[in-house]
C-alpha cells in the first residue's frame, strides 16, 4: 500500500480539489482510496465537535466510510493559522496521534491521499511545521500550484523547500485557480522547466469541479507508478 502527501503553494490554491481528483483517479483504476486531512482550522462547530468542509469531502469521496478523527486528528474553529487556532483552542498539536490516524487508515485502503494545511512551512507549533508530516508519514510529496500571478516564484521556492526538508517531491499539478490569468502557457512552460519534478496534470478552471471532472486531466498512472503501485 503507498499514499502522497499533497501540499500547495499557498492558502486556496485548491489542495482539496487536487486531492479528490488524486482519489477519483485512483478508484477509476480499481484502487481503495480513503483522503485524510491531519489539521485543519476554520472548522464549523457542532455537537460532536469541530468538522472541517475540507475533511468532510475527502470523507465522503473515500471508498467506504470511517470515523471522522481519522481523517481530522486536529480540527480548530477559528479561520486562522492552525498554531495559533491551536492555542487559542488549548490544544497542542502533535505528531503521535496523527500517525496512528494515518496507519489505522492505512490498513483499509490501497491508497491514502493526505492533504496539508495552507503551504510547505505553516507551523503547527513551537517546533512542528507541515514539512514535518510527509516525513513522519513516510510520505512522497505532490505539490498543487495554484496558477494565478505570483505562481512561478511561489512553486520555486516550495520544491526548493520541499528537496530542503528532505522528503521527495515526485511531482506538480498547475491549478487554474486565476481564469483571467495572462500568459497562462508561458508560466506553465517555465515552471515545467524549473520545477525539476514531472507535471502531473493542467487542471483548467472548472465550473464544477467534481472529483471526477479533475481526475480527467490528472496523469495518475505516472503518480502511481512513481509510488510504487
Amino acid at each position: 500500500m503507498k499514499g502522497i502527501f499533497v501540499t500547495g503553494t499557498d492558502t486556496d490554491c485548491g489542495k482539496t480539489q487536487i486531492a479528490l481528483g488524486l482519489m477519483a483517479a485512483a478508484q477509476a483504476r480499481g484502487l481503495t482510496a480513503l483522503g485524510m486531512k491531519p489539521v485543519a482550522s476554520g472548522c464549523q462547530p457542532g455537537a460532536d465537535g469541530p468538522k472541517s468542509a475540507d475533511a468532510l469531502a475527502l470523507l465522503a469521496q473515500g471508498s467506504h466510510p470511517v470515523p471522522y478523527p481519522l481523517i481530522n486528528p486536529f480540527a480548530m474553529i477559528p479561520a486562522i493559522a492552525p498554531h495559533i487556532a491551536a492555542g487559542e483552542a488549548g490544544l497542542s498539536i502533535e505528531l503521535a496521534p496523527i500517525v496512528t490516524a494515518y496507519q489505522a487508515l492505512v490498513e483499509q485502503a490501497d491508497w491514502v491521499v493526505v492533504e496539508g494545511v495552507g503551504g510547505w512551512r505553516v507551523p503547527l507549533g513551537p517546533t512542528l511545521s507541515v514539512s514535518d508530516l510527509p516525513l513522519a508519514l513516510d510520505l512522497p510529496v505532490i505539490m498543487v500550484t495554484g496558477l494565478k500571478l505570483g505562481c512561478i516564484n511561489h512553486s520555486l521556492l516550495t520544491a526548493e523547500a520541499i528537496r530542503a526538508h528532505g522528503a521527495q517531491l515526485v511531482g506538480w499539478v498547475a491549478n487554474q485557480v486565476d481564469p483571467g490569468m495572462l500568459a497562462r502557457e508561458q508560466n506553465i512552460a517555465t515552471l515545467a522547466a524549473l520545477i525539476g519534478a514531472p507535471c502531473l496534470g493542467v487542471v483548467p478552471h472548472l465550473e464544477d469541479p467534481t472529483p471526477e471532472a479533475v481526475a480527467a486531466h490528472l496523469k495518475v498512472g505516472r503518480l502511481l507508478a512513481s509510488t510504487g503501485q
